[in-house]
C-alpha cells in the first residue's frame, strides 16, 4: 500500500475548498481519505462546524449520508490557536500503490481505529484505558507496523468527559499500555491523570464533545509501505530542548549541523507536536505564568504557541500540527515531536 499526506491551509473554520479541488480535479479519490486532522481556530462549535464540512463534501463523493461520513472517517480537530499557528489540515491518504512489489525497507504507513461509543461512565476510567489499547493494536495491525519500536506516533482523539482532563489521560494511558511503555497491572484508578512516571512518549490526546468515542490514528514505519515518506520520533525535554528536537529529525533520517537547509526544510511533509509546556511552573529552572498572568485560562493555547514557535522556526514552517496535554503524554514539561519527511530514494 502507499500512504501519504497532504497538508492544506484553511481560510475559516468550515473551509474545506482545497480538498474540494483536489477532489474535482481527481487529484485525490474520496474513497482513499482514511482519516483528516485539522488545526482549527476557536471552540468547541468551531471544531464542530469544521468536522461538519468535511462530511457534507465527502458525503458527496462516498455515496454516505453525513453521520456515515462521520462514523467512517476519523476527523480530529484540534481547536484554538495562538501566536503564529496557522489553521491548516492533513489528510491521510491510503492507496493501492503503482510500485508493485513493497520496498525492501520500512516506509510510512498509519492505521486507523475506534473505540466503541464510551457510555458516560467509562470516560475516564480504566474501561477506556483498556478499549483504547485495544484500538491502538488494531491500528498497528492495519498499518502493517509489526515492532512496537517503529511505532512513532499516535493521535487520539477522545469523548471530552470530566473536563477533558481524566479522558485524555485515560487515552493516553491506553496508548502506553498498547506500546508496552507502561506495564497494565501498574495502572489503577487512582493513576489516572495523578501518577506521572506513567507515561507514552508517543502519545498525543485531543478531547471534544464532538466526539462519542475514541478515534486513534497510529503512525510508523512498515516494510509492507511502498511511500514515498518516512517518520521519525523523539522528545523534547523542555520547549527549548533543541537538541530533542534535532534527535526526532535524526530519527526520520535528516542530519544536519547546525541547521536545517532549505532543501532539507522542503523535504519534511508534516510535523506532529505534543505541547507539555503548560504542565508544570517552570523551564530549566525559571518560573513562566502561563498559570499565574491574565491569559492562565489559556495555558494549553499559549504552551502549543510556544511550541509551534519553536519548532516552526527550525523548520521553517508555521503549518505544523500542535495539540496540548500534559495528561501521560510524555514527561511533564516535555514535547513530543513526530516529523515526516519525503525521501528522493531508497532509505
Amino acid at each position: 500500500m502507499n500512504f501519504q499526506l497532504i497538508r492544506c491551509d484553511m481560510d475559516h473554520p468550515g473551509d474545506v475548498s482545497a480538498l474540494k479541488e483536489l477532489l474535482e480535479k481527481e487529484e485525490v479519490k474520496a474513497e482513499s481519505i482514511k482519516a483528516i486532522i485539522a488545526q482549527t481556530e476557536g471552540d468547541g462549535y468551531a471544531r464542530g462546524y469544521s468536522t461538519l464540512a468535511f462530511q457534507v463534501l465527502l458525503s458527496e463523493y462516498l455515496d454516505m449520508n453525513h453521520q456515515e461520513v462521520f462514523d467512517t472517517i476519523p476527523m480530529m480537530m484540534i481547536g484554538k490557536t495562538g501566536g503564529l499557528m496557522t489553521p491548516h489540515y492533513t489528510l491521510f491518504i491510503k492507496e493501492e500503490s503503482s510500485e508493485g512489489m513493497p520496498f525492501n525497507e520500512k516506509r510510512f504507513a498509519f492505521g486507523v481505529s475506534s473505540t466503541p461509543v464510551l457510555e458516560k461512565e467509562q470516560i475516564g476510567t480504566l474501561a477506556q484505558v483498556d478499549l483504547v489499547a485495544e484500538a491502538v493494536a488494531k491500528a498497528m495491525e492495519e498499518a502493517g507496523i509489526e515492532s512496537l519500536d517503529d511505532v512513532k506516533c499516535v493521535e487520539v482523539k477522545c469523548p471530552w468527559g470530566e473536563g477533558g482532563a481524566l479522558a485524555k489521560a485515560s487515552s493516553a494511558l491506553g496508548v502506553a499500555v498498547a506500546l508496552k511503555e507502561v506495564n497494565r497491572e501498574e495502572v489503577h484508578e487512582g493513576s489516572i491523570n495523578n501518577d506521572h512516571s506513567l507515561y507514552s512518549t508517543k502519545a498525543s490526546v485531543s478531547a471534544g464533545q464532538e466526539q462519542v468515542a475514541a478515534r486513534v490514528i497510529v503512525m510508523g514505519n512498515s516494510k509492507k509501505s511502498s511511500s514515498n515518506l518516512y517518520i521519525g520520533a523523539g522528545v523534547m525535554e523542555d520547549a527549548l530542548d533543541l537538541q530533542g528536537l534535532k534527535s526526532a529529525f535524526l530519527d526520520a533520517g535528516i542530519e544536519e549541523e547546525a541547521f536545517l537547509t532549505e532543501d532539507q526544510q522542503q523535504q519534511i511533509v508534516n510535523v506532529f507536536v505534543n505541547a507539555g509546556a503548560d504542565a508544570i511552573g517552570k523551564v530549566r529552572g525559571r518560573r513562566h505564568t502561563m498559570h499565574t498572568d491574565a491569559l492562565s485560562m489559556h495555558s494549553g493555547i499559549l504552551a502549543k504557541a510556544v511550541a509551534n514557535a519553536v519548532v516552526g522556526s527550525y523548520v521553517g514552517e508555521t503549518r505544523i500540527l500542535c495539540s496540548a496535554g500534559s495528561e501521560h503524554q510524555g514527561p511533564q514539561g516535555s514535547n513530543l515531536i513526530a516529523p515526516v519527511v519525503r525521501i528522493g530514494g531508497i532509505r
